[in-house]
């Protein structure tokens, strides 16, 4: 079973390659994946899983947005991601994949979140025609 000390090694291997990181508290991490990207990714050990996080967005106030956006979410979930899922947690969209310990490898740990960072990359701006004006 991976530890959280092996989670902090894949975390060292992903600041070798451009993303900083700092651990907020014990097993949950702050990660910045660098270049265009303006994010933080938070990746919260928690066996038997670890879980990787993005707030996304806020949730529009006006109902028929609010709608369209849930409509969008659930298409993008069935087309356009294979293990994570965008979620509704409180006022906010966020972006979540939960990985269990049992058998992960950084090789697993990095698709996941290049699998994430992508899958934002690819969407942000369609979600942000969601967004109300001021």
């Amino acid at each position: 079973m991976v530890l959280h000390d092996d989670i902090q090694s894949f975390l060292d291997r992903l600041d070798a390659s451009g993303a900083t990181y700092t651990e907020i508290s014990d097993g949950l991490w702050s990660v910045r994946p660098g270049g265009d990207l303006d994010f933080s990714l938070v990746v919260h050990y928690s066996p038997p899983v670890v879980v990787l996080r993005v707030n996304v967005m806020d949730l529009p106030k006006k109902a028929a947005k609010k709608t369209a956006l849930y409509r969008r979410l659930l298409e993008i979930n069935a087309t356009d991601l294979l293990h994570g899922s965008y979620g509704i947690q409180e006022e906010a969209v966020v972006l979540t994949e939960a990985l269990e310990l049992a058998h992960l490898d950084f090789e697993e740990f990095l698709a996941s979140y290049e699998s994430i960072t992508l899958a934002l990359a690819s969407h942000i701006r369609e979600l942000a025609s969601f967004r109300e004006e001021g």
